[in-house]
Parts: structure tokens; sequence; C-alpha cells
């Protein structure tokens, strides 16, 4: 049964308008997924969308009504809508609003859209704090799908020495010692840790755990790579972590 659904957040980071505004439109890389707008009222945007606000760097809304992609995940309408205000000190105000249809699995939809949120925009203030303007190599890992059962996602943590939750291991805000796939043993800080989401930031990437086991879809892993040189290793890269998810599911 179709249903609308909204999510809004609303939070300030140190980082002016025009900062804020270049990592949502042009250098999603870094924090999200690698995503192009044409500048301008009625432009065209990713996933079948349409540019229905352009005002940099105020206000950005994109509108999808019932594109093949849309439908595929079970949705009809989707808009995403971000209004940014300057405030004192160079930072900014940011008030964002996901809204739209979900045609089934609402309460699943809602959660997963929800929670993933949380974990997206957070992720955002990071690139914001660290690495903001910086190119970015962007790396997405999907997990076999026994990677799907519910409760899969307790291996990720064990497969990176750091437990299988917070509350037996290595919690928000900790720095720890990890062997990574493609890279060897680094230092990184657990910047995000709850039981369906684990974000480790090393100085040169950011490495995001998907727990999608929670909604019955498999494991995901994405890379935010920003070393001079991540491109050319991309491929290598990702058939390094494939290679490490596969074998937590085997």
């Amino acid at each position: 049964m179709a249903k609308e659904f909204e999510i809004v957040r609303e939070f300030e980071v140190d980082a002016p308008p025009e900062r804020v505004w270049d990592a949502i439109t042009v250098n999603t890389a870094g924090w999200l997924w690698p995503t192009e707008y044409e500048p301008r009222e009625g432009g065209a945007a990713g996933f079948g969308a349409t540019v229905t606000a352009w005002d940099p760097p105020r206000r950005l809304v994109a509108r999808s009504e019932s594109p093949e992609e849309l439908r595929e995940v079970g949705q009809v309408l989707n808009q995403l809508d971000h209004l940014i205000e300057p405030r004192e000190g160079g930072r900014s105000w940011v008030r964002y609003v996901h809204s739209g249809i979900f045609v089934e699995n609402w309460d699943d939809q809602y959660d997963g859209a929800n929670k993933h949120t949380d974990f997206y925009l957070h992720t955002l203030r990071q690139y914001l704090m660290h690495f903001a303007g910086r190119p970015a190599v962007h790396t997405d890992v999907q997990g076999p799908e026994a990677s799907a059962a519910k409760g899969s996602f307790a291996a990720v943590g064990r497969g990176l020495g750091l437990g299988t939750s917070a509350a037996d291991g290595a919690s928000e805000g900790d720095q720890v010692r990890v062997d990574l796939p493609g890279v060897g043993a680094t230092t990184a800080v657990v910047d995000f840790r709850n039981d369906d989401f684990l974000g480790l930031r090393t100085e040169d990437a950011m490495y995001r755990f998907f727990g999608r086991d929670a909604w019955s879809a498999p494991v995901g892993i994405a890379l935010h790579r920003f070393a001079p040189g991540a491109a050319g290793d991309e491929e290598a890269n990702r058939k390094a972590w494939q290679g490490w998810l596969d074998g937590l599911y085997a």
C-alpha cells in the first residue's frame, strides 16, 4: 500500500555555506556516492531526478517521480531538499528533508531510510571537517547473499578485530589499529558505530560499513579515498575488499 514518508534532520557544521554546497553538489564521492547535478532549475540529477530548486549556496531540491530506478526499490516519488544558512564564525546550519512515497514494505523501507540518513549525514560532516575539497575515489562493495541473514553484520566487526559490537569491542571515538584489505596495518578512528553501521576514518580515507542485514539485504561497504593516486589502484582495491567480504561469509 502506497504511503508518504518524510525524514527531517537539522544540524550545524563548522564549514561555510559555500563549502557545504560544494560537498552536496560537486564532491559527493567524498561522503555519499558520485552524483551529478545540472546546475539550473529544470536540470537533470541522479536517479532520474529533476532539479526543482537551484539557489547556490542556499537551496537545492531534486525530485524524482516514478522512474524505473525508483520502482525497483519500491518507490514512486523521492525528493531531497537541502537548505543551508550561514552562522557566526564561518559555520553553517543545514536542514535536510528526504520525502516521498513508498509503495511496499513501508515500515522496513522507512526504518532503513531513517537510519541510513543519520549515517550519511554524519559522513558528510566528517568529510567537511577532515577532507573538504579534496578529490575522492568512491568504491562500493556488496557482500554475498549469505550476508543478508539477520545478525550477520557482527562478522564485519569481528573480521576487523574490533569486536562484534561496541558493547564488546571498539566504540565510537576509539583510536584502533586495523588490518585493511589493500592497505595493510594502519591506525584509524572509529568515528561511528551502532548495531547497523560502522565508520572508520584514517588520514586519507573513510571506510563505511553498512549492516543492511537488518533489512534483509546484503552487507555493504563504501570506500571514500583521498590519497593521491587512489584512482589508479581503484580496481585492485575493490577486488581486495570484495575478496575480504566474500571470505567473511563463505
